[in-house]
């Protein structure tokens, strides 16, 4: 098993959620607008292909899409939008290949989640920046410990986690109260 250690933890999940969020609204946008798929529609757009013939007569039409979903984005962005975005990238490309893996595997179950859960993630991340150091330390390393949990472990975590998520505050306050007269009795 490959011991990551805890900054490029952090890069790894930084640079998952900077793509998934700059990705993210690509197809939000994109799907916002009436266009034939993989054609271009503006003369910027024409401009790109025909500095670049070779190659994209080389793509599928469906990489076509992409590319141009993904330029009409970068047409969209700010100047400090296009900063962050070439950071984000160039550290991307910084990765050893396995990290790169991971982090556009990572990026593909991104785009399979519905919009609303994206949201959800991405208001939940912008909570998470605004934590207090100590406080996202302690995130992290939980999240380390369970990472190196053995994957039956780790999924009986996640089934006792989504129990509690389904429980009513009544019952969680039950639960808190047996695992606390449990502890107690150890002592």
């Amino acid at each position: 098993m490959r011991r990551t250690t805890r900054s490029s933890r952090w890069r790894l999940l930084g640079t998952i959620l900077a793509l998934a969020i700059l990705l993210g609204g690509a197809a939000l946008s994109a799907s916002a607008q009436t266009y034939e798929p993989a054609q271009p529609q503006t003369e910027a757009e024409r401009a790109l292909i025909a500095r670049n013939p070779g190659q994209w007569q080389q793509l599928t039409p469906e990489q076509r899409e992409r590319v141009l979903e993904n330029y009409r984005q970068w047409q969209q962005m700010s100047p400090a939008e296009h900063q962050s975005a070439q950071r984000n990238y160039q550290e991307f490309r910084s990765l050893p290949p396995e990290e790169r893996r991971d982090v556009l595997q990572g990026l593909r179950q991104w785009r399979q989640l519905p919009p609303q859960r994206q949201q959800e993630l991405r208001e939940a991340y912008s909570h998470f920046k605004q934590l207090p150091p100590e406080q996202r330390s302690q995130i992290m390393q939980r999240y380390e410990r369970f990472q190196r949990l053995p994957p039956e472990q780790r999924q009986h975590v996640m089934e006792n986690y989504h129990r509690w998520q389904k429980m009513t505050p009544e019952q969680r306050q039950q639960v808190r109260q047996r695992f606390r007269a449990r502890r107690f009795r150890k002592f």
